[in-house]
């Protein structure tokens, strides 16, 4: 494998941080909806309730919990493929949560709460192909990729499958899990599982030309 300048790795973490700031946005409209957690904060919920009940650990937080099974993902590829594993990995974990926060606090005027039903289905499903495409430029960025993400990327590479078919049963599977162990989940879940796959499929090779265009040809 060719050793990458410091030039490509820099800019391959700038695009991936441009597309983790575009799948933020889209994950915070989808968050003001209030139409139902997204899938694998499903799981996430649910896993919570659970060692919330059954530990009574006052030191559980969805975010800790979110942060552990994220780690716990990380932990097994490592095992599995620690190829995927890279610095972008981290930089999604540790970015995600203030780009939300940020773009929480610039979309508060828009007062998403207080739209219509068919208007928040409205934002929804923009949140998520604005999701889907975000997510897509930070897969090829090739520089790392979430945690929850590498889910249906890994088993999507190594089973030869479709990733948007693979993304549909990872995050049902998620929504599944997550449910039985306690989360909660409504119409916006629904419509992201079966969206944000699809979509991503569609903007996966788009976002691939459009990704090499940025990066300098190596000799």
């Amino acid at each position: 494998m060719q050793k990458r300048s410091k030039k490509e790795i820099l800019i391959r973490i700038v695009i991936l941080l441009v597309g983790l700031t575009i799948a933020h946005l889209g994950v915070t409209l989808f968050i003001l909806t209030n139409l139902g957690a997204d899938p694998f904060n499903v799981l996430v919920q649910g896993v919570y309730v659970t060692l919330s009940e059954t530990t009574g650990w006052a030191i559980l937080t969805h975010g800790r919990v979110h942060m552990a099974i994220s780690f716990l993902i990380i932990a097994i590829l490592l095992v599995v493929d620690r190829s995927y594993i890279k610095i972008g990995t981290f930089l999604c974990m540790i970015c995600g949560g203030p780009i939300i926060d940020g773009f929480t606090v610039l979309l508060a005027n828009l007062q998403i709460e207080s739209f219509s039903l068919w208007g928040k289905i409205i934002v929804l499903a923009l949140g998520c192909a604005i999701l889907a495409y975000g997510m897509t430029i930070v897969i090829q960025s090739d520089a790392g990729t979430g945690p929850n993400d590498l889910v249906a990327l890994v088993i999507s590479e190594k089973s030869h499958q479709k990733f948007s078919i693979i993304r549909i049963l990872t995050d049902a599977v998620f929504v599944l899990v997550g449910f039985l162990l306690g989360g909660k989940f409504g119409v916006g879940t629904i419509i992201c599982v079966f969206m944000v796959g699809p979509v991503a499929g569609i903007f996966l090779p788009i976002n691939k030309k459009i990704v090499a265009a940025f990066i300098p040809s190596g000799k």
